[in-house]
Protein backbone atom coordinates (compact mmCIF):
# COMPACT_ATOMS: atom_id res chain seq x y z
CA UNK A 1 0.00 0.00 0.00
CA UNK A 2 1.28 3.46 -0.95
CA UNK A 3 0.83 6.36 1.45
CA UNK A 4 0.89 10.08 0.69
CA UNK A 5 4.48 10.42 1.97
CA UNK A 6 5.61 7.64 -0.41
CA UNK A 7 4.05 9.37 -3.42
CA UNK A 8 5.17 13.01 -3.16
CA UNK A 9 8.87 13.08 -4.07
CA UNK A 10 8.60 10.56 -6.95
CA UNK A 11 5.50 12.46 -8.18
CA UNK A 12 7.45 15.73 -8.36
CA UNK A 13 10.14 14.01 -10.45
CA UNK A 14 7.44 12.55 -12.74
CA UNK A 15 5.82 15.98 -13.25
CA UNK A 16 9.20 17.51 -14.13
CA UNK A 17 9.83 14.73 -16.66
CA UNK A 18 6.41 15.23 -18.29
CA UNK A 19 6.18 19.04 -18.24
CA UNK A 20 9.77 20.31 -18.12
CA UNK A 21 10.02 23.65 -16.32
CA UNK A 22 7.81 23.48 -13.22
CA UNK A 23 7.87 24.78 -9.68
CA UNK A 24 6.25 22.76 -6.92
CA UNK A 25 4.56 24.45 -3.96
CA UNK A 26 3.15 22.15 -1.28
CA UNK A 27 0.14 22.54 1.04
CA UNK A 28 -1.41 25.77 -0.28
CA UNK A 29 -4.55 27.08 1.41
CA UNK A 30 -7.48 27.64 -1.00
CA UNK A 31 -10.83 28.63 0.45
CA UNK A 32 -12.00 25.96 2.89
CA UNK A 33 -9.55 23.36 1.61
CA UNK A 34 -5.82 22.94 1.19
CA UNK A 35 -4.22 21.98 -2.13
CA UNK A 36 -1.78 19.10 -1.65
CA UNK A 37 0.41 20.42 -4.45
CA UNK A 38 0.46 23.49 -6.68
CA UNK A 39 2.43 23.00 -9.89
CA UNK A 40 3.48 26.23 -11.56
CA UNK A 41 4.10 26.03 -15.30
CA UNK A 42 5.19 28.97 -17.51
CA UNK A 43 1.61 29.78 -18.57
CA UNK A 44 -0.56 27.97 -16.04
CA UNK A 45 -1.02 27.26 -12.36
CA UNK A 46 -2.18 23.69 -11.68
CA UNK A 47 -3.72 22.08 -8.61
CA UNK A 48 -2.84 18.49 -7.70
CA UNK A 49 -4.85 16.43 -5.20
CA UNK A 50 -3.30 13.18 -3.92
CA UNK A 51 -5.54 10.28 -2.88
CA UNK A 52 -3.31 7.47 -1.69
CA UNK A 53 -4.53 3.91 -1.11
CA UNK A 54 -5.07 4.91 2.54
CA UNK A 55 -7.42 7.82 1.64
CA UNK A 56 -11.15 7.90 0.97
CA UNK A 57 -13.29 10.13 -1.26
CA UNK A 58 -15.13 11.58 1.76
CA UNK A 59 -13.92 15.19 1.33
CA UNK A 60 -13.27 15.10 -2.39
CA UNK A 61 -16.50 16.76 -3.56
CA UNK A 62 -15.77 19.90 -1.54
CA UNK A 63 -12.08 19.81 -2.49
CA UNK A 64 -12.94 19.65 -6.20
CA UNK A 65 -15.12 22.77 -5.86
CA UNK A 66 -12.25 24.65 -4.21
CA UNK A 67 -9.57 23.51 -6.68
CA UNK A 68 -11.85 24.57 -9.55
CA UNK A 69 -12.03 28.13 -8.22
CA UNK A 70 -8.26 28.65 -8.13
CA UNK A 71 -6.37 26.71 -10.80
CA UNK A 72 -6.13 26.70 -14.60
CA UNK A 73 -5.77 22.91 -14.65
CA UNK A 74 -6.38 20.26 -12.01
CA UNK A 75 -5.16 16.72 -11.47
CA UNK A 76 -5.96 13.90 -9.12
CA UNK A 77 -3.24 11.37 -8.31
CA UNK A 78 -4.57 8.01 -7.10
CA UNK A 79 -3.29 4.70 -5.84
CA UNK A 80 -4.43 1.43 -7.42
CA UNK A 81 -7.36 0.98 -4.99
CA UNK A 82 -9.00 4.12 -6.47
CA UNK A 83 -7.89 3.84 -10.11
CA UNK A 84 -10.98 2.00 -11.36
CA UNK A 85 -13.59 4.49 -10.10
CA UNK A 86 -11.75 7.82 -9.82
CA UNK A 87 -13.22 9.21 -13.06
CA UNK A 88 -16.68 9.06 -11.45
CA UNK A 89 -15.54 11.41 -8.68
CA UNK A 90 -13.89 14.28 -10.59
CA UNK A 91 -15.09 16.49 -13.47
CA UNK A 92 -14.19 15.48 -17.02
CA UNK A 93 -11.69 18.37 -17.30
CA UNK A 94 -9.54 16.99 -14.46
CA UNK A 95 -6.39 15.08 -15.33
CA UNK A 96 -5.91 11.64 -13.75
CA UNK A 97 -2.53 10.20 -12.75
CA UNK A 98 -2.32 6.68 -11.34
CA UNK A 99 0.49 5.44 -9.11
CA UNK A 100 1.53 1.94 -8.11
CA UNK A 101 4.47 0.11 -6.63
CA UNK A 102 6.28 -1.88 -9.32
CA UNK A 103 9.34 -3.89 -8.19
CA UNK A 104 9.71 -1.56 -5.18
CA UNK A 105 9.69 1.44 -7.52
CA UNK A 106 6.92 4.05 -7.60
CA UNK A 107 5.43 3.99 -11.08
CA UNK A 108 3.20 6.78 -12.48
CA UNK A 109 0.91 6.79 -15.48
CA UNK A 110 -0.89 9.81 -16.97
CA UNK A 111 -4.27 8.19 -17.49
CA UNK A 112 -6.00 11.37 -18.63
CA UNK A 113 -4.57 14.77 -19.61
CA UNK A 114 -6.43 17.69 -18.00
CA UNK A 115 -8.44 20.15 -20.05
CA UNK A 116 -8.54 23.85 -19.24
CA UNK A 117 -10.69 24.41 -16.16
CA UNK A 118 -13.89 26.23 -17.25
CA UNK A 119 -14.72 27.27 -13.68
CA UNK A 120 -11.55 29.11 -12.66
CA UNK A 121 -12.37 32.34 -10.80
CA UNK A 122 -9.67 34.86 -11.74
CA UNK A 123 -10.19 36.91 -8.59
CA UNK A 124 -9.54 33.80 -6.48
CA UNK A 125 -6.58 32.80 -8.63
CA UNK A 126 -5.02 36.25 -8.15
CA UNK A 127 -5.25 35.87 -4.36
CA UNK A 128 -2.55 33.18 -4.65
CA UNK A 129 -0.15 36.11 -5.07
CA UNK A 130 1.20 38.14 -2.17
CA UNK A 131 0.81 41.92 -2.19
CA UNK A 132 4.45 42.65 -3.24
CA UNK A 133 3.95 40.24 -6.17
CA UNK A 134 0.83 42.14 -7.23
CA UNK A 135 2.91 45.34 -7.05
CA UNK A 136 5.38 43.80 -9.56
CA UNK A 137 2.49 43.04 -11.92
CA UNK A 138 1.19 46.61 -11.56
CA UNK A 139 4.66 47.94 -12.41
CA UNK A 140 5.09 45.64 -15.43
CA UNK A 141 1.79 46.89 -16.84
CA UNK A 142 2.36 50.58 -15.99
CA UNK A 143 -0.65 50.66 -13.68
CA UNK A 144 -1.11 53.17 -10.84
CA UNK A 145 0.21 51.97 -7.46
CA UNK A 146 -3.09 52.15 -5.54
CA UNK A 147 -1.03 52.08 -2.32
CA UNK A 148 -3.94 52.99 -0.05
CA UNK A 149 -6.31 50.49 -1.63
CA UNK A 150 -7.16 46.94 -0.55
CA UNK A 151 -5.76 43.82 -2.19
CA UNK A 152 -9.23 43.06 -3.59
CA UNK A 153 -9.38 46.55 -5.21
CA UNK A 154 -5.93 46.09 -6.79
CA UNK A 155 -6.87 42.64 -8.15
CA UNK A 156 -10.03 44.09 -9.68
CA UNK A 157 -8.04 46.85 -11.43
CA UNK A 158 -5.42 44.42 -12.76
CA UNK A 159 -8.14 42.16 -14.17
CA UNK A 160 -9.76 45.15 -15.89
CA UNK A 161 -6.55 46.44 -17.47
CA UNK A 162 -4.42 43.37 -18.34
CA UNK A 163 -5.14 40.73 -20.99
CA UNK A 164 -5.69 37.28 -19.49
CA UNK A 165 -3.01 35.59 -21.62
CA UNK A 166 -0.42 38.13 -20.52
CA UNK A 167 -1.58 37.82 -16.92
CA UNK A 168 -1.21 34.01 -17.00
CA UNK A 169 2.48 34.39 -17.80
CA UNK A 170 3.01 37.15 -15.25
CA UNK A 171 1.35 35.19 -12.43
CA UNK A 172 3.53 32.17 -13.23
CA UNK A 173 6.64 34.38 -13.35
CA UNK A 174 5.89 35.74 -9.88
CA UNK A 175 5.37 32.23 -8.47
CA UNK A 176 8.57 30.96 -10.13
CA UNK A 177 10.48 33.87 -8.58
CA UNK A 178 8.91 33.63 -5.12
CA UNK A 179 11.54 33.42 -2.40
CA UNK A 180 10.15 32.06 0.86
CA UNK A 181 13.32 33.09 2.70
CA UNK A 182 12.96 36.81 1.99
CA UNK A 183 9.22 37.29 1.49
CA UNK A 184 8.49 37.91 5.21
CA UNK A 185 10.92 40.87 5.18
CA UNK A 186 9.48 42.15 1.89
CA UNK A 187 5.93 42.08 3.25
CA UNK A 188 7.03 43.71 6.52
CA UNK A 189 8.75 46.52 4.58
CA UNK A 190 5.68 46.96 2.34
CA UNK A 191 3.39 47.30 5.39
CA UNK A 192 5.80 49.68 7.17
CA UNK A 193 6.03 51.94 4.09
CA UNK A 194 2.25 51.96 3.84
CA UNK A 195 1.85 53.00 7.50
CA UNK A 196 4.52 55.73 7.16
CA UNK A 197 2.80 57.12 4.07
CA UNK A 198 -0.51 57.18 5.93
CA UNK A 199 1.17 59.10 8.78
CA UNK A 200 2.72 61.50 6.29
CA UNK A 201 6.25 60.27 6.91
Amino acid sequence: MLYDKDIREPLFEFLEEVYGKVRIIEEKQMGRSRADVVMVRPQAVCGVEIKSDADTYARLKRQVQDYDKYYDYNYIVVGTTHAKHVAEHVPEWWGIITVELENEKTDFYLLREPKENPKVDWKRKMTLLWRPELVHIQEKNQLPKYKEKSKAFVIEKILLKVEKEQLREQISEELFERDYNTIADTIKKYRKDKILKRLGG
